[in-house]
Order: structure tokens, then C-alpha cells, then sequence
């Protein structure tokens, strides 16, 4: 069976990130999500895959490059223009022979296992169309799913108002059939429509999906995918090549890749990860669920909370950063602080050109694109979201205002 990865949408909400970069190109836990689905597929069995590429196309493509002798054939076809999601699968339709099935996988998607596997044991057991399911902690923002006893769809609800909810959510891996090509040209290439009618014909069955799953649609959700990779692992990684110097504290499950340096008096507490080359300074305090990319440097006494920072930056002497992402690149100086609540507990919000946006959370700190220098002795308010290359000068207050 053949996979077809859509990789191609802007994905505005995940700004800053996704200025930078397509969404499957974001990493968690020293991995994008693109290495996941595609180590994902390859235990599954599946070794073709095609990636439909559009925003950002190159890092996806050089990524690929990268990859050619994993044993995996990969290939990246491009939607030209943002044409929605069926336009985006048929890019693909001369890749699928007549008769034959494919998975059919949205990128900004993770999970803790393997869905994929999971939706081809339900293919060959109802022996036609899946789709997999799940149950998310809010479903307005999905296509809601409507099911019989026997596991077959009834109705797809696509983004329900009122209170007219399923209580399953399409969880974007699917298996159909090469004339499901067919069926989106006769819909106008809606992939909505399309599976609306393979439900009426009474064609597609539903493969539950029991464990963790994220669709990525805003930033600080990224915080939340960190999570569900750092809590499936079972046991510490700690490579050969590692440098730890004495009096360095190491509590749970820590990952440790290659040619780390961790001086005396830093404390780890896992589950956390630490990306190849990085280096962490004295009595530096990693906090659980923190993920450090590659070739980070992590100043003296910072202390690091449920954080994700790509690669290359770099995090002065005494500053604090929690609950936040600090995207490749950054340069943050000595003695910054990022707030991760408001005083009176109000759920923090998050600013969106002119809508705030509730993240219905309380403690959440800052979204920082790539590139950003913040001079030393700034402090950035809760929510506050720094665009792609902004250099902010030192002992300054950085807001969703500034």
C-alpha cells in the first residue's frame, strides 16, 4: 500500500511558526512531524510514500534528500496553488494504479503509537473505505462522526454549530480506494462533499482510534504534542558521546543525544530531551517536559519549563522560559523572563492580527519565531506571540501590543 502525505497548507494559525516553515516540519521532542509519520509508516510496513508539498516546499524537499537511504521511496509532488485539500490529493492520482488502495494521512497531526498500522488492520478486516476516528477533548473544530453498531459511518457533520455534536472526530488518516480520484473531480474537488457521498452509498467504515491524538492548529498546541511524545517513552537515552561533568542531577526519563555537554550542577527532570551538540551551562535547571534542539546553548542558572527550543539557539545567563516555544536561531540574553500567567489567573489569550484568541489555558508563556534577538533583561508577557526576525532591544517589556 502506497501513502499520501498532504504537507502543503500554509497553516496561518501556527504562526510564527508556520512563516518559517510547513507544518510538518515542525519539531517536538527533537523530531518534525514529518520524521514521525514517516517512522510511523515504515513499522507499519509501508515504504512509498508521497508528499504533497506547496508552502515552504524546499525544507520539506531537502528533508527528503536527506532521507533517500533510510530504505524508504519518497517523493514530493507539488500543489502550485492553495486549492484545498482535494486539489491536493489529486496531484497524486497518477501515482495510484486502478484498483489499488492508498492511506491517506494530513500532516498537522500526531499520535503516540501507530494509528497507521491501526487503520490498515481495519481495512483488512471490513475488507473496504476507513476512516480513522477518535474522541478529542472538543470537537467543533472537526469533522464530527456519526456511527452504527457495526462500526459503518452515518454522517459526517464537518465544524457543527450549535450543539449538534458527534462524539467522534475524524482523526485524518484514511484508506480509500484509487476511485475516490474520480469521486472528488465529480464534487469539484471537495474532499467534504466526496466523503459525504461514499457515506451515503454506505462505503466507509470507521477505525477507532483509542489513543493519544493532536490535530496542530495553534502554537502553543505544539506544547501539547511535546507532551504526548515525551510521556510514550518508557526508558532514559543517553549517548556514548555525551559529556556530563560531576554533581549533574538526572530525575526520569531524559533523552540525551550526541556530543552533548552538561556542566557540574545542572538538574534534569524528566521526561525532557536534549537535541545533539547542545550545551548545558552550571546549575542550569531543565524542567520536565522540555525538549532542547540541536546545537542550543543553555546559559548558567536558566531554568527551562515545559518548553520546546529549535535548533540553534541560544538562551542567556539567568533568564527563566516557560510554557513556551522558542522557534531556530534565537538569540535571547541574559537575565530575560518569559510570564506564564496572568496575576488574577484569567486563562491566558493570544493575539491573532485583530482577534484574541482564548487558549483556555492558565499558564502558557511565549511564541517566539525563527531568527528573534531579545536583548538582555527583557520580560515578555503571557500569550505574547514575536514574529520571524524582530530584534528587540535589551530591558524592554514585550507584549501582543508591541
Amino acid at each position: 500500500m502506497k501513502a499520501i502525505i498532504l504537507a502543503a497548507g500554509k497553516g496561518s494559525n501556527l504562526n510564527p511558526f508556520s512563516n518559517t516553515r510547513p507544518i510538518p516540519m515542525i519539531s517536538v521532542a527533537g523530531k518534525t512531524l514529518l520524521d514521525n509519520s514517516l517512522c510511523q509508516l515504515k513499522n507499519a510496513g509501508i515504504n512509498d510514500v508521497y508528499i504533497v508539498v506547496g508552502h515552504h516546499k524546499e525544507t520539506i524537499q531537502e528533508f527528503v534528500a536527506e532521507k533517500s537511504d533510510g530504505g524508504m521511496n519518497i517523493h514530493c509532488l507539488e500543489q502550485k496553488k492553495n486549492n484545498g485539500i482535494g486539489d491536493a490529493i489529486l496531484q497524486v492520482k497518477e501515482k495510484i494504479s486502478p484498483g489499488e488502495y492508498f492511506l491517506l494521512i494530513y500532516g498537522d497531526t500526531l499520535t503516540d503509537a501507530n494509528i497507521y498500522s491501526k487503520a490498515q488492520q481495519s481495512f483488512h478486516s471490513f475488507k473496504c473505505p476507513v476512516a480513522s476516528i477518535c474522541l478529542p477533548p472538543s470537537n467543533e473544530s472537526f469533522g464530527n462522526v456519526f456511527l452504527n453498531a457495526q462500526m459503518k459511518i452515518t454522517k459526517i457533520v464537518e465544524k457543527p454549530k450549535g450543539s449538534n455534536f458527534g462524539n467522534y472526530v475524524l482523526a485524518g488518516v484514511f484508506v480509500l480506494p484509487e476511485s475516490f480520484f474520480g469521486l472528488l473531480k465529480k464534487n469539484k474537488n471537495s474532499m467534504e462533499k466526496a466523503l459525504k457521498v461514499m457515506v451515503k452509498e454506505g462505503d466507509l467504515m470507521a477505525s477507532m482510534w483509542e489513543n493519544e491524538w493532536l490535530d496542530i492548529v495553534y502554537p502553543w498546541e505544539i506544547l501539547q504534542a511535546n507532551k504526548i511524545v515525551l510521556d510514550s517513552w518508557n526508558e532514559s537515552s543517553i549517548a556514548k558521546s555525551a559529556v556530563m561533568e560531576s554533581n549533574v542531577t538526572m530525575q526520569g526519563v531524559v533523552n540525551i543525544d550526541e556530543n552533548v555537554v552538561i556542566k557540574a550542577g545542572a538538574v534534569l527532570e524528566g521526561p525532557c530531551s536534549i537535541g545533539k551538540g547542545s550545551y548545558i551551562g552550571n546549575n542550569s535547571l531543565i524542567r520536565s517536559y522540555t525538549s532542547i534542539g540541536s546545537d542550543c546553548s543553555v546559559g548558567y542558572g536558566v531554568e527551562l519549563k515545559n518548553c520546546v527550543v529549535l535548533d540553534k539557539s541560544e538562551i542567556g545567563r539567568l533568564s527563566f522560559v516557560g510554557d513556551s516555544v522558542i522557534g531556530e536561531n534565537v538569540d535571547i540574553g541574559a537575565g530575560c523572563m518569559t510570564v506564564n500567567r496572568n496575576t488574577n489567573w484569567e486563562k491566558i489569550q493570544v493575539k491573532k492580527g485583530k482577534t484574541n484568541l482564548s487558549t483556555n489555558m492558565e499558564k502558557l508563556g511565549a511564541f517566539v519565531g525563527d531568527d528573534v534577538v531579545i536583548g538582555a533583561g527583557n520580560t515578555i508577557q503571557p500569550g505574547t506571540v514575536v514574529l520571524p526576525g524582530k530584534n528587540i532591544p535589551a530591558c524592554y517589556s514585550v507584549t501582543n501590543k508591541t
